[in-house]
């Protein structure tokens, strides 16, 4: 065994992020029709390693009104951040509904403003980034599978993309799941190819749906796990944006409109509704939608699709019947939650508690397991608030594999005075625990412990929806029941038994890992279940420029303390590596080792993928446990392949030494480095001609001038250093007041940059230049240079330039214009000017090879043939 180099924890936690407490419910009447029970995995929202939620009296006291509120909102869009916070908040906390958000995909085609994580890592931080939301606005959290694969054109083709049958699927059962009075669309369904196609798509696909989850004859295999459901009303949530202007849409029509005022201030949370939205709205940090609290007046408009339309046009559940009286055997329950609302004491919660579980015992007795269900959970929250009753599982680690023993600690403490007993516990699945008879007294505390042994067998903990491959549009989930959850549900939890004034209740909690940061206090994390080894290359894409061996690094690490392991590698027909294998020895639980390994290529042109693979006891390990790790969500753990691509190409270079400046974040100077540029990151403030003389480019990051303030005052040093020979290389960036700067003064020569965007990354390409030096030195670019790219051509292309640049490639998505703004290039001095809104950080880490090709081009301009 070679040992190359042993990572630090601290270190292994920095390399992978470059690249709970749950508030759950017993699921009760067991031998009811699942529909209750599968309402419930959607009534919680997922709090996996978060801390404990701590309720006020007003909290409290917000939460029986809830109680007393039988009516459902589901609002529905595309994406993460498409939401409207503002009106969620107030569906939630103003009128008391249960109200979800229905999100069609999980972001997974965006940008990320905050780190590396793009693709599916990205769908995971998003979804983490929603729920994070959610915590604060206090809705719910719903996926269908419909997977983001970037921008589109028009609703028709996202509906194709995404197979259409399943994704329709999906939305009824969100439907029939959580039984919406009211749905309101974020978007308009009658404007399909005048934005976002996922947009309209989800619309079209709320407002087509909308009469077809009440029939028996759609989706019947649904029906042994829910019931047909028809909603009341369907509304397009409207404002200016869709009307173009204010002003247009200050003089249009608003007879046909709800007008719903949202800007409510709310006592007993000491918030106003345009304050919690914009906490919420906030955590869509990497999209970087940080926003302001407003205060005051705020109208919401709806203008009604479906249903009939309330006579009062400022009341959503008009001529809806909300109250318990809604429900067979509801009649008593309002008496006895009449009686609780006036009792309550703001002071002492806990002299509550007996009423509630009076009311309680009246619930579990109706008929509806839907809305027994879901009472069920609301009211025994309440009771644990009451009583200030803390109670946790706590796993001695953030993990365990299949077969190990954990021992879980359970706390128990009773911080109000109640008549509580505690009768024992079990962990489950183990089913291990044992019975207690344990009379709790105020702030007295509990500590239990118990060892489980994982079974052999258990699946691991990563995302669900990412366990198998699916297509370019849609997640494979083989659990139908997992559908639309927005996390995989946790393997671990933990069933307390309590006997509270008599009766007897049941709480779970999930196990979580807590430990104490000397910065942070107690962390939180989800108690997770992974594979004996992780195993990952360091190089994601290996580029061989000549027919010449190279070497690469492969990192194992440990997450078991068993030995015996042998790793080798997996390549393509043609490629060799050496040594043959590794001996894994004794690595201890949680170590990384690196080892070494020599890749030799073929002579010829080829691609492929290089896959790790660890064997131990029959087991082979294929997989890289990627960290997520920000301070706004839970710690997530996601299993992806550990592959890395191969590819021997035809590339040439002039110029070895680049100056790169991080925009939003991407991964290509570590792709520049494949093929054999030094590549230094800089800063802003380090932009001196004196440094640039040495560089032979220097090049922006995408969406660098949306992101470094500083550079506006860089720029007359970057164009002397043009002036000089230097090359400035500007990759795509957004438009208008994202900018910050103007536009026509990021280049010596004015341009415009536009919305367009090229997403067929097949589109037909168009020389329009094709003798022009990009074209032909050092590399020859070709159509085959084309290939094999993905998602998208190009982003925010430019529109109109100066006559100083030339344009050199064009392209168009199908029936549109063509765009000629993916790479265009002025010389200036000595050096050149290039503004490129092609999609490089893509390509390049995809391992795309004519995307190194037509890159180093853009490097190697005016360089050729100097010495």
């Amino acid at each position: 065994m070679k040992i190359v180099g042993c990572r630090s924890k601290m270190a292994l936690k920095r390399y992978i992020c470059y690249f709970s407490f749950k508030q759950n419910m017993e699921l009760k009447s067991l031998t009811c029709k699942l529909a209750g029970t599968l309402s419930i995995l959607f009534c919680a929202i997922a709090l996996f390693g978060q801390a404990p939620k701590v309720y006020t009296s007003g909290e409290i006291y917000q939460s029986l009104k809830k109680l007393n509120f039988l009516g459902t909102v589901l609002y529905v869009a595309a994406h993460p951040d498409d939401e409207n916070t503002r009106l969620i908040s107030y569906c939630v906390n103003g009128l008391n509904a249960e109200t979800y958000y229905l999100s069609l995909t999980r972001g997974d085609g965006g940008q990320n403003l905050i780190g590396p994580e793009i693709r599916e890592l990205l769908g995971v931080l998003r979804t983490e980034e929603l729920l994070a939301a959610r915590r604060v606005d206090g809705g719910k959290q719903m996926f269908t599978r419909a997977n983001d694969f970037g921008f589109s054109k028009n609703a028709e083709e996202a509906i194709s993309i995404w197979d259409s049958e399943k994704v329709k699927h999906d939305v009824v059962w969100a439907i029939r799941n959580v039984r919406p009075d009211v749905i309101i669309n974020r978007f308009d369904h009658r404007t399909s190819g005048s934005t976002h196609g996922h947009h309209t798509a989800s619309a079209q696909l709320s407002f087509e749906l909308f009469d077809k989850a009440a029939q028996k004859n759609a989706y019947p295999e649904q029906l042994k796990y829910v019931d047909t459901w028809q909603a009341n009303r369907l509304f397009f949530n409207t404002n200016w944006w869709f009307y173009g202007t204010q002003e247009n849409f200050d003089k249009a029509d608003k007879s046909k409109l709800l007008d719903l005022e949202v800007g409510s201030y709310f006592p007993l949370l000491g918030l106003n509704n345009g304050e919690i939205a914009a906490l919420s709205r906030s955590n869509h940090k990497c999209q970087g939608f940080g926003s302001a609290g407003i205060r005051g007046e705020q109208t919401e408009y709806l203008e009604l699709l479906r249903g009939e339309m309330p006579k009062d046009k400022a009341n959503l559940f008009e001529g809806i019947n909300t109250t318990w009286s809604r429900v067979k055997g509801g009649a008593a329950i309002q008496k006895m939650m009449d009686k609780v609302m006036t009792s309550f004491d703001f002071t002492n919660p806990a002299l509550s508690v007996p009423h509630l579980v009076s009311l309680r015992s009246a619930i579990e007795k109706l008929e509806d397991p839907f809305w027994k269900n879901r009472k069920l959970n609301e009211i025994d929250q309440i009771i644990v608030a009451c009583l200030g009753l803390f109670i946790e599982a706590d796993a001695n680690g953030s993990f365990a594999t299949p077969g190990d023993s954990v021992r879980i600690d359970l706390e128990i403490v009773m911080q109000n005075k109640g008549n509580v007993a505690l009768k024992g516990y079990q962990v489950k699945p183990s089913m291990l625990g044992r019975s207690l008879d344990t009379l709790l007294m105020q702030n007295g505390k509990i500590l239990l412990s118990q060892k489980i042994k994982v079974d052999d067998k258990m699946d691991y903990t990563s995302p669900y929806w990412l366990r198998k491959p699916g297509t370019e549009g849609i997640y494979h989930v083989d659990d139908p029941k997992l559908i639309g959850l927005p996390e995989t549900p946790r393997p671990f939890k933990v069933a307390f038994q309590f006997e509270i004034e008599g009766q007897k209740v049941n709480i779970e909690r999930d196990i979580i890992y807590k430990y104490t940061d000397s910065e942070k206090g107690d962390v939180f994390q989800p108690f997770e279940i992974l594979p004996e080894y992780s195993v990952y290359t360091q190089e994601k894409v290996l580029v061989f420029a000549e027919d010449r061996n190279r070497k690469t690094t492969v990192v194992v690490k440990s997450n078991t303390e068993e030995e015996g392991g042998v790793l080798t590698l997996e390549v393509p027909e043609g490629w060799t590596y050496s040594p043959s294998s590794y001996p894994l020895g004794k690595i201890a639980k949680g170590q990384e080792v690196s080892y070494e390994f020599e890749i030799n290529p073929p002579s010829n042109t080829s691609s492929g993928d290089l896959i790790p693979v660890v064997s131990m006891g029959g087991k082979k390990y294929t997989d890289q446990v990627i960290a997520i790790d920000y301070d706004h969500i839970p710690l997530q753990r996601v299993m992806m392949p550990a592959s890395a691509k191969l590819n021997r190409i035809e590339i040439k270079k002039a110029g070895n030494k680049i100056a790169y400046v991080m925009g939003t974040g991407d991964e290509i100077p570590a792709s520049l480095e494949q093929i054999g540029y030094q590549v230094d990151l800089l800063q802003p403030s380090d932009l001196s001609l004196s440094k640039l003389a040495s560089y032979d480019a220097l090049i922006m990051g995408i969406r660098a001038y949306n992101k470094h303030d500083d550079l506006k005052y860089k720029q007359q040093v970057i164009f002397d250093y043009v002036k000089n020979g230097g090359n400035f290389i500007v990759q795509y960036n957004t438009t208008g007041r994202d900018l910050v700067m103007p536009e026509n003064e990021i280049m010596p020569y004015p341009f415009k940059i536009s919305r367009d965007r090229v997403t067929k990354e097949e589109a037909p390409i168009t020389f329009l230049a094709p003798n022009h030096e990009i074209v032909l030195s050092p590399n020859k670019i070709t159509q085959d240079d084309f290939k094999g790219w993905v998602q998208e051509r190009g982003l925010y292309m430019p529109n109109s330039w100066d006559e100083h640049f030339v344009p050199i490639f064009a392209c168009n998505d199908p029936g549109e214009n063509t765009n000629s703004g993916g790479l265009i290039v002025a010389p200036y001095g000595n050096g050149h000017c290039i503004y490129t809104s092609f999609s490089w950080f893509r390509e390049l880490p995809a391992g795309v090879p004519g995307a190194f090709r037509i890159f180093a081009n853009m490097i190697s301009i005016g360089k050729v043939n100097k010495p």
